[in-house]
């Protein structure tokens, strides 16, 4: 494979207003974080960086956010030289959706590097343009033997714990970009709408954490100026930026991005909230999302604000995309005898049954948002993701993935494996019916890594209904541990072109890997 371009940092006009290693936590104000849409003079930026996303092996999504109303210009080529580039002419840009725009490219080789730079445009003057800004990417590959290689995790400015100019930022994000990975599964919680980030924190230790602050990160987000803003929050960080311009992203969303522990038609009591109407509050941020996440159409407000989709990355590897957010029942102690709309919706389930059973491919990565077997609590009595800490049969939203786990088992469907992150920690649950109280299912594996810029949080009990057996677990003794206290997790999945095996590895910041698992292609389960 070709080796990837350089990218350049912004320049002097950029919206941070001094480097994040500046000695003193800084706040932006609205008018150059939120919005320097209005400040016409010069010419347009794109200082928030580039994106890809929705890479196949012949088409992508590439996004950009400009300063000013612009129109979207993209060149692509085989090299970084840009010798017989071709010219891609993208969307008028403007205040609609925050001076947010992509452009699709198709037509693109499979298995291949793919060098772009992107221009703005002034629409009133074509002669006036920013300076370009770099990114590369690889399509998926047409080819069994070349093999996938990518990355997951999820949370992402969690608990306070921000953008940090003394520890070099979202440092984590240069270490995963230096590993090359195909493309970056994030599994939720990809901002924090609902948590406010504070100039500075007192450590346990006695040290002090310092963030960089933005207007709409001291409070939390109702408003659709507000969701983008957290959105943009991230972007300010040029770790995540550089990430974003070699590495394209398939992005799920989870409780975070609207409010803690949300579920459709609940009424929030929190007294932080004017908007008590959470669905209000979604429909603001799905729309957000989908300005700042270079996905399909079909995934955004267009669309119906649908997030679950799959995504085919060659003839080894199929991404089930799920969203156990958007359809699921009332958090409740989830004891039901009957329950058809469970955490995924029955139309949903029904989807990802269907699409299980037409998949070729090798192995079918389930990217759930929430984990299976580990009992999340939302209170004193309710529970907030499957397990509910019964360890009899199914019950609640249980029943709905029993269904699903039968269905696997029946159709002899191979090769899947369930990655998630949510709870801050990392770990490895294999799942067996010989362990279980339901038993009508064949063995499968769980793999939770994360936080990627959050707090860390002791291990979750596990629920025997599924029979999950923690073979690996590195979590702190604490809650809310500080990214300067202990490392941030990521995992990686590296499936091999010749001989078809999976291997997982669980991986800590600072390069160390935590626990390694070999799957073999074409099981039932193993």
């Amino acid at each position: 494979m070709s080796s990837r371009t350089h990218v350049p940092h912004p320049g002097r006009r950029t919206v941070l207003r001094g480097s994040l290693l500046a000695s003193a936590a800084v706040t932006l104000p609205a008018t150059v974080a939120a919005a320097p849409a209005f400040a016409l003079s010069g010419r347009p930026s794109a200082a928030w960086g580039v994106q890809t996303g929705a890479v196949t092996s012949s088409s992508a999504l590439v996004w950009v956010r400009s300063d000013r109303p612009a129109h979207m210009l993209v060149e692509t080529a085989a090299t970084g030289s840009f010798r017989r580039a071709r010219i891609w002419h993208g969307p008028l840009i403007g205040s609609r959706t925050d001076f947010t725009g992509t452009t699709s490219l198709y037509g693109l080789p499979p298995g291949e590097q793919v060098h772009y730079r992107v221009t703005l445009v002034d629409p009133h003057d074509p002669r006036r343009t920013g300076r370009p800004v770099y990114g590369s990417f690889r399509t998926a590959p047409a080819r069994r033997r070349d093999g996938v290689r990518f990355l997951w995790s999820g949370d992402i400015a969690g608990q306070g714990w921000g953008i940090n100019p003394d520890i070099g930022g979202y440092r984590v994000y240069d270490e995963m970009r230096r590993l090359d990975p195909d493309f970056f599964l994030c599994s939720g919680d990809s901002i924090y709408a609902d948590g406010v980030i504070e100039p500075s924190v007192t450590l346990p230790d006695g040290r002090i954490w310092r963030n960089i602050t933005t207007e709409e990160k001291a409070k939390v987000a109702e408003t659709l100026d507000e969701y983008r803003g957290n959105f943009r929050y991230n972007l300010l960080d040029e770790n995540v930026r550089a990430f974003n311009a070699q590495v394209p992203s398939i992005v799920q969303w989870d409780d975070h991005e609207v409010r803690n522990n949300w579920y459709p038609g609940q009424i929030l009591d929190d007294p932080r909230y004017t908007e008590k109407n959470v669905d209000v509050l979604a429909a603001r941020s799905v729309r957000a999302f989908s300005e700042y996440v270079p996905a399909p159409a079909a995934h955004g407000p267009s669309g119906g604000g649908r997030m679950y989709r799959v995504v085919r990355h060659g003839p080894l590897l199929d991404v089930f995309v799920l969203d156990m957010r958007s359809f699921r029942n009332a958090n409740s102690p989830g004891r039901q005898a009957d329950d058809t709309t469970g955490i995924l919706g029955a139309e949903q389930l029904d989807w990802l049954k269907r699409e299980l059973s037409r998949s070729r491919a090798t192995w079918k990565v389930i990217a759930a948002d929430m984990p299976l077997g580990l009992v999340v609590p939302d209170g004193a009595t309710n529970f907030e993701a499957v397990a509910q800490g019964d360890p009899g049969a199914p019950l609640g939203r249980e029943l709905q993935v029993a269904e699903l786990l039968r269905h696997i088992k029946r159709g002899r469907i191979t090769g899947t494996v369930w990655l998630t992150a949510d709870v801050h920690y990392t770990s490895a649950q294999h799942y067996s019916p010989e362990r279980a109280a339901f038993k009508d299912f064949a063995p499968f594996w769980e793999f939770v890594s994360g936080p990627l810029a959050a707090g860390g949080f002791p291990a979750n009990k596990l629920d025997a209904t599924f029979g999950p057996d923690r073979v690996f677990l590195r979590a702190p003794e604490r809650a809310n541990v500080s990214p300067m206290e202990s490392p941030q997790y990521f995992g990686e999945v590296d499936i091999d072109g010749d001989s078809g095996e999976l291997t997982v590895r669980l991986r800590a910041q600072g390069g160390t890997v935590l626990f390694s698992k070999v799957l073999q292609p074409g099981l039932t389960g193993q």
